[in-house]
């Protein structure tokens, strides 16, 4: 009987098992770890910051008290709206802060490519950027329908370096305001999705995310356009949304960043890339930390802290916030002061005008 027992209790487990399966899928597991190393759980920045990269859409309508209350928790004094629209709509954003919040909001313009390629579009763009920078616009943020989806009169894609919106370009240059542009995604949504793809769940939870070489270019034609157009413009400062894709290639970021000294970089919604590589990414943001803006992207107060705990501890082994986004664990960098508060404000003090100098402590 003795030999038969361990068959016995294997097909018990296994039944037990595929029971337990049934129930519980793979985002659904995630069991604390039972690891015991100091913890510093930070939800407050050390120093005083400024979000580079918010999208707050209903801004013109909005009661601002609540949204400076949350960002107080934080400690986040200025919150850089991308999402400014243009127009009317951008005025009437710029129109809601004055007063009791003038100091705590950045609102970035936005362009309407619808268009393009009409006789005299180029001419009008520029115009309106000229306008909405006169309304109290202090940046132009270009999205990734740049690139993916915009297209000109005729129907053909719009490229990122199409020589029909070098005069938006120059101009932003000329009135010294940067160009937060995003282009493409992470690379791996252009990859099979399969189980070598280490966005899978990301993908599968929402395959509206999946690309390829035909939707609608292949990940390096993009990322090569959006780099001869900051080649094409250096008197203007450009700021690469999320690392510029690079956040997982921290030598290759070097290599722009040093062939490229127009561009700076910010990195939201990347910090899941820069948390699991602390040696590196301290290495990094040492050298370049001149040129690295502190942005979220998605506004959720909750996360902030994820940020602020790789940024300024040296922490072990914690979760990041999304699963899917990240299923590994984070480490924390231990920046120094002197990094830190170039991070959080400095940088972004000198290559985003008119924010308030005072809400700083030097």
């Amino acid at each position: 009987m003795r030999k038969y027992l361990f068959p016995l209790l294997a097909i018990t487990s296994f039944a037990g098992y595929a029971q337990t399966a049934d129930k519980m899928d793979f985002e659904k597991y995630n069991p604390p770890s039972t690891l015991v190393v100091p913890e510093h759980k930070t939800t407050k920045a050390k120093f005083p910051f400024i979000d580079v990269h918010n999208h707050q859409f209903n801004m013109p309508d909005m009661d601002l008290g609540n949204l400076v209350r949350d960002m107080d928790r934080l400690n986040m004094k200025v919150m850089v709206n991308l999402s400014g629209q243009s127009g009317e709509t951008l005025k009437r954003s710029v129109a809601n802060v004055k007063g009791n919040y003038a100091s705590r909001f950045i609102i970035f313009a936005n362009v309407d490519f619808k268009g393009i390629g009409q006789e005299g579009w180029e001419v009008k763009a520029i115009r309106q950027l000229e306008e909405d920078v006169r309304q109290g616009a202090n940046g132009l943020k270009i999205y990734k329908s740049l690139g993916f989806s915009i297209n000109d009169n005729t129907g053909r894609r719009v490229t990122v370096d199409d020589p029909r919106l070098d005069g938006i370009w120059k101009k932003a240059g000329e009135l010294k305001i940067p160009v937060l542009i995003h282009t493409a995604d992470p690379k791996p949504f252009w990859s099979p999705t399969d189980d070598k793809n280490e966005r899978w769940l990301e993908l599968a939870i929402n395959p509206n995310r999946k690309r390829g070489d035909g939707n609608p270019a292949p990940w390096d034609t993009l990322i090569a356009e959006q780099h001869r157009m900051f080649k094409k413009h250096p008197t203007t400062t450009f700021i690469a949304a999320h690392f510029g894709w690079y956040p997982n290639d921290l030598n290759k970021l070097s290599q722009l960043l040093d062939a490229m000294p127009n561009v700076v970089v910010e990195f939201g919604a990347v910090i899941a890339e820069l948390g699991r590589q602390p040696k590196s990414a301290k290495q990094f943001f040492t050298r370049y930390q001149d040129r690295i803006l502190f942005g979220k992207d998605s506004w959720v107060p909750d996360e902030y802290q994820t940020y602020f705990r790789v940024l300024e501890t040296e922490d072990e082994y914690f979760p990041y916030h999304k699963k899917y986004h990240a299923f590994w664990a984070m480490y924390g960098m231990g920046l120094p002061d002197n990094i830190l508060k170039k991070i959080y404000y400095k940088n972004a003090l000198r290559i985003i005008p008119n924010i308030d100098k005072t809400l700083f402590p030097d």
